[in-house]
C-alpha cells in the first residue's frame, strides 16, 4: 500500500474573508492540524513564555512583530507536527517568513481567497455586538429586531472598534501591502490556487474538490454535501 505524502498548505486571505470558516471545515473533512499564527501568539503571551513576553513589547507598542520572532515561534511548533497533514493560518505573512518555512519544509499548495474588499467592507462593518452577552448581530444577514438595539435586553449595541469602516480599510490596506508580494512568491512557484467570490458557501465546494484529489474525506457524516 502506498502512504499518500503529506499535505503540507497555507491558507491566505484579507481579514473578514471566511478564513476561520473555510480552515474550520478543511479540519473537520480532511483531519488536518491547522496551526494559526493569532491563536499561538496569545497562547505564548498568556503563557507568558520568552516569545510571548517578546511579542507583547511589539504589540502593546502598536508595531508588527519582526520576521525572525515569527519565524521561530511557528517553525518550533512545526516540529511537533512533522507526522501529520497540517494548514498553516497567518503564516507566512512576509516574503522573508515565507523563504524561512521554505528552508524547514516544502509547501505543497497554498489556498488563497480572493474575495472583494467592497465585500470584506460590507461584512464587516455590518457586525453589532451586545458587550455584556457577546451576542453578535449582521444588519445584513442576521439584524436585530430594532435597529441598534439587543433583542434580549433592550440595551444598545455597539461597534468594535475593529469593525468599524475607517479601521477596515486601513487593515485592508495593510493586508494588501503586506501580503501581495507573499501570493506572488507562491505564484511563481506554481504553488498558488486562487478561489474567488463574494461568499463563502459558494467558494467552499470548489476548495473541497481541490483538496479531495490530495486528501481523503475523513469526515463520517455529510460526506455527500459538504458543508
Amino acid at each position: 500500500m502506498v502512504v499518500p505524502p503529506l499535505l503540507r498548505a497555507v491558507i491566505m486571505g484579507p481579514p473578514g474573508s471566511g478564513k476561520g470558516t473555510v480552515s474550520a471545515r478543511i479540519i473537520k473533512h480532511f483531519g488536518v492540524k491547522h496551526l494559526s499564527s493569532g491563536d499561538l501568539l496569545r497562547d505564548n503571551m498568556q503563557k507568558k513564555t520568552e516569545v510571548g513576553i517578546l511579542a507583547k513589547t511589539y504589540i502593546d507598542q502598536g508595531q508588527l512583530i519582526p520576521d525572525d520572532i515569527m519565524t521561530q515561534l511557528m517553525l518550533n511548533e512545526l516540529k511537533g507536527l512533522d507526522r501529520y497533514n497540517w494548514l498553516l493560518d497567518g503564516f507566512p505573512r512576509t516574503v522573508a517568513q515565507a523563504e524561512a518555512l521554505d528552508k524547514e519544509c516544502h509547501i505543497d499548495t497554498v489556498i488563497d481567497l480572493d474575495v472583494p474588499f467592497e465585500t470584506i467592507k460590507c461584512r464587516l462593518t455590518a457586525r453589532w455586538i451586545h458587550p455584556a452577552s457577546g451576542r453578535v448581530y449582521n444588519l445584513e444577514f442576521s439584524p436585530p429586531k430594532v435597529q441598534g438595539i439587543d433583542d434580549v435586553t433592550g440595551e444598545p449595541l455597539v461597534q468594535r472598534d475593529d469593525d468599524k469602516p475607517e479601521t477596515v480599510s486601513r487593515r485592508l490596506q495593510a493586508y494588501d501591502a503586506q501580503t501581495k508580494p507573499v501570493l506572488e512568491y507562491y505564484r511563481k512557484k506554481g504553488l498558488l490556487k486562487s478561489f474567488s467570490g463574494t461568499e463563502t458557501n459558494k467558494i467552499w465546494p470548489h476548495i473541497y474538490a481541490f483538496l479531495q484529489t490530495k486528501l481523503p474525506d475523513v469526515s463520517q457524516r455529510d460526506v455527500a454535501i459538504p458543508r
